[in-house]
């Protein structure tokens, strides 16, 4: 083995350390997918994908080269490990890899355009974190036009720091919304166990429940009191396994309000000021920050 000393560049990831912690981002890798698109001088975008967009109903024709939207949304998927605000669009666009059309692609330059505006961007991983996590769970019922599968999304601070987070298409479909926002939890609480198991072998104990917050009265219901369960029946077994976490308090379900639901960016389509608001509170940041685009 060798040692290579302090950690500055990986694969990619840049490393940027301060008294404040640890800044990762992928400055340089982001600035390549631009200039490979041609749009060094385009006019950068204040937020990633249209809202309303309808892009899974999209009928224009097919695009020339499907291989150069392929290799553009997999770069993008890999940017996307520092980039928590990509995650919703970068799942939309992976549902197209195998037709992809011309709206497919005027979407994929719009998440250029919007990187080009915020090339620095990434997280920080803070020094005076207290190592206590904290989840946060959404979902979007019947999201999908065509399967009307919904949309689950989740987020996992440790201490102010964001280190995992997720926006995933759920693989039934959901009766109702209460239903696809209890799979939400479902989902964020098999990864907050894990967080929690890969804490403990390092030496990081938490003795108290995990805060997990969701913007649904009836999934907290569900969660809380078995006898509202009766209501339930036609979601499956292995689901329920959120209320033996409450039971046995590894777990802290608890509501928030919409407007302040973190993991709402994670699931849908954001105006720019709804977009900007969420992601100023994600621990998101970029120093070499320049002013974008708002109108677009």
């Amino acid at each position: 083995m060798k040692d290579l000393g302090p950690l500055k560049y990986f694969l990619g990831i840049e490393v940027a350390r301060s008294a404040l912690g640890l800044f990762l981002c992928q400055r340089k890798y982001t600035l390549d997918i631009i200039t490979e698109a041609g749009l060094s001088g385009a006019k950068p975008c204040g937020f990633p994908i249209e809202q309303n967009h309808r892009l899974s109903l999209a009928e224009g024709p097919l695009i020339a080269d499907p291989e150069a939207y392929r290799c553009l949304v997999g770069r993008l998927v890999y940017l996307a490990v520092t980039r928590p605000d990509l995650a919703y669009s970068v799942h939309v666009l992976c549902q197209f890899l195998q037709k992809p059309r011309v709206a497919h692609w005027e979407a994929a330059m719009r998440v250029v355009r919007y990187l080009k505006g915020t090339p620095g961007q990434g997280i920080l991983l803070r020094a005076d974190s207290d190592l206590t996590l904290q989840g946060w769970c959404d979902s979007d019922w019947a999201a999908c036009p065509i399967t009307r599968r919904s949309l689950s999304g989740w987020l996992v601070f440790l201490g102010q720091s964001p280190i995992s987070w997720k926006t995933k298409k759920q693989h039934t479909v959901s009766r109702s919304s209460a239903e696809a926002e209890y799979r939400s939890m479902a989902a964020l609480t098999c990864e907050l166990k894990w967080l929690k198991g890969l804490l403990l072998s390092l030496g990081v104990h938490h003795s108290k429940a995990i805060p997990l917050f969701c913007d649904s009265q009836s999934a907290l219901h569900i969660a809380k009191n078995p006898v509202f369960h009766e209501r339930t029946k036609h979601i499956e077994i292995d689901c329920h396994f959120v209320q033996d976490a409450v039971t046995d308090e590894i777990i802290a379900p608890s509501y928030v309000a919409t407007t302040s639901q973190l993991a709402d960016i994670f699931t849908k389509a954001l105006g720019k000021s709804q977009f900007d608001f969420l992601l100023s509170k994600l621990g998101i940041h970029d120093p070499h920050h320049a002013p974008t685009c708002g109108g677009c």
